[in-house]
């Protein structure tokens, strides 16, 4: 490889280290901070569900959430649907 063929490239590797640091690497972290989030989850915790509903947790299963939603109304959530906890 000549030094005209790295010249070459130099500008789009430039442009994809550029690009790794601007989104993807920050997108990487905040999917690793919500994943930690979701593991973490214990009864009594507060949440904000993606359809911005907000709830209390009664029982944290494996796969789903049993929530209260009011004082008679308890249902089950997909994990996956917790968009992020309330802090007190």
């Amino acid at each position: 490889m000549s030094q005209g063929a790295l010249a070459q490239f130099l500008p789009l590797i430039l442009l994809f280290v550029i690009f790794w640091f601007l989104i993807i690497r920050p997108q990487q972290k905040q999917q690793k901070a919500h994943k930690a989030m979701l593991e973490s989850l214990k009864k009594g915790d507060k949440i904000v569900t993606n359809g911005g509903l907000i709830a209390e947790i009664v029982k944290p299963e494996e796969e789903y959430l049993k929530i209260k939603l009011a004082d008679n109304v308890i249902v089950k959530l997909d994990r996956a649907y917790v968009a992020r906890k309330i802090e007190a």
